[in-house]
């Protein structure tokens, strides 16, 4: 009798165990690509704070690291970065969050079929394609629209735009959370007597909370995060917000953390001094914004994320 072959048993399990370090060495890479970039910001920035007092970084209201007096205060790019912020979320989060409703719950397979990848299109437009359309279009028609002295460079035309742009993520993510729901929900509510409109907003929007409230954070931490449509549309002005005249925070030029970053690193400033330092600086402090700002979406989400059998 023929003794069995075993050698492709040990072919596979060599391959298995190849593709089985290929992918621990991705995802070791990915790790370490993170570790190397914070890295080189906290060793910058330290040496920037070495020159600069940190407390006078954080609560300094002027910012003018080329332009004498030399300022190295933070408060007026975190002033007009939480502009931004607060100008795209109230374009994006309502939006993508009807829209999201609307794909759930009311559009048919074929129309989802059609609206869903249409929609996303919006995120796989180039960002500097939605500053110029900002300047060039937005802030003419808003100007022509609106009875204010609109800037030609302002935060109003910025924060469309930003909101349109991740109006996607907003409604994508918070669309799998609602079509995660069970059914029995719906057909329960149903079988109550409640309309779709009740079903939608009273019964599965609060069964996908968990899930819409990290697309919301999630969507503001890219919107905290964008770079060239500020740095196109909303200009170089750093200026702290006035809480007593909330539209001129709009209609006046402003420069978020982002577009300061790109105004330093394009700029021709010493390589070695504190104004080219304050770069890293000001990018370490982005992301410690962005990193708090997902460390409560995963905390959300895990506090309130509804498990069903």
């Amino acid at each position: 009798m023929s003794q069995p072959d075993f050698s492709h048993d040990g072919i596979r399990t060599a391959r298995g165990t190849a593709f089985r370090y290929l992918f621990m060495l991705c995802a070791l890479l990915s790790i370490l690509t993170t570790v190397a970039i914070i890295l080189t910001l906290l060793l910058d920035a330290i040496d920037f704070f070495a020159q600069i007092p940190l407390v006078d970084f954080l609560t300094g209201t002027r910012w003018s690291p080329t332009n004498e007096p030399i300022a190295f205060g933070v408060l007026p790019l975190i002033s007009g970065t939480l502009v931004i912020t607060i100008g795209s979320a109230m374009v994006a989060l309502p939006i993508g969050l009807l829209t999201a409703i609307y794909l759930s719950e009311y559009a048919s397979d074929r129309q989802r079929a059609y609206l869903k990848p249409a929609l996303e299109v919006l995120a796989g437009v180039p960002t500097v394609v939605y500053g110029y359309f900002a300047l060039v279009y937005v802030t003419p028609a808003i100007d022509t629209i609106l009875p204010v002295d609109l800037s030609t460079f302002n935060a109003l035309s910025a924060s469309i735009m930003v909101g349109i742009m991740i109006i996607p993520m907003v409604s994508s993510i918070s669309e799998d959370a609602m079509s995660a729901v069970p059914d029995s929900l719906r057909q329960a509510s149903y079988g109550l007597g409640a309309t779709k409109f009740t079903v939608s907003t009273s019964v599965v929007v609060p069964a996908a909370l968990s899930g819409i409230f990290s697309s919301f954070i999630l969507a503001l931490s890219r919107a905290i995060g964008e770079t060239m449509i500020v740095a196109i549309a909303a200009g170089q002005t750093p200026r702290m917000i006035d809480l007593t005249d909330p539209a001129g925070m709009f209609i006046n030029s402003i420069q978020p953390m982002t577009s300061a970053m790109v105004q330093i690193g394009t700029g021709d400033i010493v390589g070695q001094g504190p104004a080219y330092k304050s770069l890293f600086a000001v990018g370490l402090t982005l992301f410690v914004i962005t990193f708090v700002m997902n460390l409560i979406s995963e905390l959300v989400a895990s506090r309130y994320r509804e498990v069903y059998r």
